[in-house]
């Protein structure tokens, strides 16, 4: 019977704040060989805070650099009449864990002194799954497959992405630019603060779904509009009444495709085309 590689790594710092004062930033690196090199990788990463940064080079290990924050200090809570507060060294704990060519980084819920994450990946990925939520941007770079980024209060940026992508952000800016797009899956990028710039090759074929709450949209693609009157939905119940009126862009580019969303609630929308 085939035994099944598994790769566990952990990394574990304890760092005493006082001695990395002086230095600012303290970082520590994990190689993650992957099963099996010939085949794609996929990578599942998320933190409650800090920023992330994946990017594809030319090899076959999954590389992980963490960046540890010695800026940041606890709060300076007033200590109980005769009490005086006992101060942490400022302990992290992340783990990088392999199972057949997926590479999962997750840390135990304490992952306050994170300043963010490099990691490289093998160029041929299948799938990207990134996402923090306070205390960073996310960047990717330079891989294909499919890839999902979420965050909440920082920007997402993907740029030479072959394949698909789902972005999705609340205070912050969605910027995607493509080398080749994946004609079978949709796609979808938005925002409540910031600007969506999406910028796709000249052939790319898709149905557009487009939105901009208060802002405008632009786009140096020949659109197809659909000139439709706008849907409009009513609801009638006992003691409530409803309007609801679609105001979604709906068209094609080169004649439709699967489907790409785009929408900012507080900020305008590009659709570039690649020169």
């Amino acid at each position: 019977m085939k035994t099944v590689q598994r790769t566990l790594l952990v990394i574990f710092l304890t760092v005493a704040m006082g001695r990395l004062s002086a230095q600012g930033k303290h970082s520590e690196e994990m190689v993650v060989p992957v099963s099996d090199p010939g085949k794609p990788v996929t990578l599942e990463a998320k933190l409650m805070r800090g920023s992330i940064r994946v990017i594809g080079y030319d090899g076959k290990d999954v590389i992980v650099t963490v960046f540890m924050d010695s800026t940041r200090r606890e709060d300076d809570d007033e200590a109980p009449g005769g009490m005086r507060r006992i101060n942490t060294t400022g302990a992290m704990d992340i783990r990088a864990e392999e199972h057949d060519n997926t590479v999962q980084v997750h840390t135990d819920g304490v992952d306050s002194k994170i300043a963010g994450l490099m990691i490289k990946v093998p160029q041929n990925t299948a799938r990207i799954d990134v996402g923090t939520v306070n205390g960073g941007d996310i960047i990717v770079s330079n891989v294909s497959g499919k890839i999902e980024i979420q965050n909440v209060n920082g920007s997402i940026t993907a740029r030479d992405i072959s394949g698909s992508v789902v972005a999705n952000t609340v205070n912050g800016e969605v910027i995607v630019t493509f080398k080749s797009v994946d004609p079978k899956t949709a796609m979808a990028f938005s925002t409540l603060n910031g600007k969506v710039d999406v910028t796709l090759p000249p052939d790319t074929r898709a149905n557009l779904k487009l939105k901009s709450g208060n802002g405008q949209m632009y786009t140096d693609f020949d659109i197809e509009v659909d000139k439709a009157q706008p849907k409009v939905q009513t609801k009638d119940e006992a003691h409530f009444h409803e309007i609801k009126i679609d105001d979604w862009v709906y068209g094609k580019i080169n004649g439709g495709g699967s489907e790409i969303m785009m929408q900012s609630t507080f900020g305008s929308v590009y659709l570039k085309k690649a020169k």
